[in-house]
């Protein structure tokens, strides 16, 4: 397991990993690089400031936006940020929405997930030199974080929907009608392609972490028209709820 090497003046408790609706976030901060022995992260760790709190930051598909979801390094990603001391995790995910619950623009914190990907390094426990754990994954994501989450929409006026599964798909590309359709019947609510094996990884190197998933399109077979226009027509007001909710939720921490 990777050691923490000590809190430098880059480290901090909290950290933000985001996505497609966040890739020139934080473009102009201070930024680092850090080297795990899982090898680099998608790109250099940058620190943002929430009022007197420090946040990192790391943009899980590079700062060019160009690493596919199967390719992202999610183990290095996690060491590198564990390395700088940080304890909590929120992840920040683009999904589609099956059903009529919320509509694109929406925002939300899962509870629950199904994982349908495959060939990515699921754990950090890959030699017998680095031991082995079985975590308990009952409850993917932590209940603490996802009420301070959910507390700061509230307090942000932002509605956010509490609960349902995300179901992490392999991508790059969306999935079939028939495939959601699928999804549907195994009980999912979100389809995403990141959330794992994050979670799991989260889990295995003691960091809380938890989703503020931003609802941007429908789900295939179950919109009016092409995915891409939703996402287009969604996903800027859903960041902007998602960044009064991030402020909130930090000014709660300092």
């Amino acid at each position: 397991m990777p050691e923490r090497t000590g809190r430098s003046v880059f480290a901090a408790d909290y950290a933000l990993v985001a996505g497609t609706a966040f890739a020139d976030f934080g473009a102009e901060a201070e930024s680092c690089r850090v080297s795990t022995r899982f090898g680099p992260p998608s790109g250099p760790v940058r620190r943002l400031a929430y009022g007197d709190l420090d946040v990192l930051y790391l943009a899980r598909h590079g700062e060019r936006h160009d690493i596919a979801p199967h390719r992202i390094n999610y183990r290095a990603n996690l060491a590198a940020l564990r390395q700088l001391g940080v304890s909590t995790v929120i992840a920040i995910n683009t999904v589609g929405i099956i059903g009529d619950r919320l509509q694109p623009g929406a925002l939300a914190v899962p509870d629950q997930l199904v994982d349908y990907t495959w060939g990515r390094s699921h754990t950090i426990y890959d030699s017998p030199a680095e031991g082995l754990e079985h975590i308990e994954f009952t409850e993917p994501f932590s209940a603490r974080l996802r009420r301070g989450l959910l507390a700061a929409a509230r307090a942000a006026d932002v509605q956010c929907h509490d609960g349902g599964v995300y179901g992490v798909t392999q991508g790059p590309r969306l999935e079939t009608a028939a495939e959601v359709d699928r999804y549907e019947r195994d009980g999912v609510l979100y389809l995403g392609m990141t959330a794992m094996p994050e979670a799991a990884l989260a889990r295995e190197l003691g960091l809380e972490y938890a989703c503020l998933s931003l609802v941007v399109n429908r789900a295939a077979g179950r919109g009016s028209g092409p995915i891409h226009a939703d996402i287009e027509a969604s996903a800027l007001t859903a960041k902007m709820r998602a960044m009064q909710v991030l402020k909130q939720f930090f000014s709660r921490q300092a």
